[in-house]
């Protein structure tokens, strides 16, 4: 069995557009640049940059994914440009 990182993809549509998500493994700490340990995570992929969204849990559900991703783009995407609205 393999112990390889599976990187994995989510295309989420939501308010009428699509949303490309895709996901990381962590990187171990870097001591020599004085740089933390980091997790796996799930990334919002656009236009050729990358926002770290959510942990990425190994064996979850799709469902249970796109849910959580979509409630991420409720709270993180379309809250700062519903109050930009207001």
């Amino acid at each position: 069995m393999s112990s390889r990182y599976r990187v994995e993809q989510r295309h989420i549509m939501h308010r009428g557009r699509e949303f490309h998500f895709v996901s990381y493994d962590g990187l171990p700490a870097n001591v020599k640049r004085d740089e933390p340990a980091t997790e796996p995570a799930w990334f919002l992929v656009s236009s050729g940059y990358r926002r770290e969204a959510l942990p990425h849990l190994l064996g979850q559900e799709v469902d249970e994914v796109d849910r959580l991703l979509t409630e991420w783009l409720e709270g993180s995407v379309f809250a700062d440009a519903d109050s930009v609205r207001a």
